[in-house]
């Protein structure tokens, strides 16, 4: 019998361009195929750091140079990041799904999540999004549009927005309808449009939420038999990169927050998929949380590579 799965997609399984994420979702599709023709419902949940970045620096560019083009607030560039990767994935899943013969619907629905408007990460910006700059672009940015600029990892400087925490996904009873239908559903995709709650509705907001933390608080919300948080590694590690180096085949929730303790996990890598793990099988305590690549998704589902993380 078949589970019900919420797969979180890393940068590693889109692109950077239109035209290379064109490619990379083949694969992409494929590896998502394998898990449906084993009979599981998929739920898929993906980032948008360098998309949202790409369309915000494009809207702002064409808005102020003469050419008549409105601005476009962050929020419906966000909107704009979700509808063009949801279109992308459920293309190539549909058509993987078709090589194979699988009769099955896919579709993207833009979501929106609200978010606490007092979220102390509001006063602290720290999510990177768009393109690597040298200092002295990266200054005249900040002067000239206000933005944040963070030196990110000895790469260069990105813009960084807040990063608040998922409250409610607006769209759920749709995306269950769906899924219970029969269908594979793209949702929460850059984490879910940022909302507060108003006296006159939903109201987008400035910032982007961590897709592993919304796709978590999906799990959660859809009952998931498991969180599959899909990364550039196979397994998580501890000790990464130096001689000692361990891969972890599982661990339970009080051996990963001793490892967190130990600072183990880099905080804009490992650390946010492992806390989001946590936050679903805490909240969970029948879900099981899995984080591996994208190339070994079936595999770490039979157990043969992959960190599991229980209870």
């Amino acid at each position: 019998m078949g589970k019900k799965l919420v797969i979180a997609l890393g940068g590693n399984a889109l692109g950077n361009t239109p035209e290379e994420q064109l490619e990379l979702v083949k694969d992409t599709a494929k590896a998502i195929v394998d898990l449906v023709k084993e009979g599981n419902d998929v739920i898929i949940g993906h980032g948008n750091g360098p998309q949202v970045g790409m369309i915000n620096l494009a809207m702002d560019y064409a808005a102020n140079g003469g050419a008549g083009t409105p601005s476009m607030p962050f929020p419906e560039c966000g909107a704009m990041s979700q509808g063009y990767i949801g279109y992308h994935l459920q293309q190539a899943i549909q058509e993987e799904l078709r090589r194979n013969k699988i009769q099955k619907g896919c579709a993207a629905i833009v979501t929106q999540v609200v978010v606490d408007a007092a979220d102390e990460a509001f006063k602290n910006p720290t999510k990177p999004v768009g393109m690597f700059y040298d200092k002295e672009t990266a200054d005249q940015l900040a002067a000239e549009k206000g933005f944040t600029m963070k030196e990110d990892a000895g790469r260069g400087y990105r813009r960084v927005v807040p990063s608040p925490k998922p409250v409610r996904i607006v769209e759920l009873d749709m995306v269950n309808q769906l899924v219970e239908a029969g269908n594979i559903v793209i949702t929460v995709g850059g984490g879910g449009i940022p909302v507060v709650e108003s006296a006159d509705g939903l109201k987008g907001v400035a910032s982007v939420i961590d897709k592993d933390r919304s796709s978590a608080k999906l799990a959660m919300d859809m009952k998931a038999d498991m969180l599959v948080i899909l990364t550039a590694v196979d397994r998580v590690c501890i000790n990464f990169n130096k001689p000692n180096q361990q891969e972890l085949a599982e661990i339970n929730v009080a051996q990963a927050k001793q490892y967190i303790d130990e600072g183990h996990f880099a905080p804009g890598s490992m650390l946010p998929k492992v806390e989001a793990c946590l936050d679903f099988v805490e909240n969970n305590p029948d879900g099981v949380a899995l984080i591996t690549s994208l190339q070994r998704a079936k595999d770490a589902l039979h157990g043969e590579t992959g960190t599991i993380i229980r209870k």
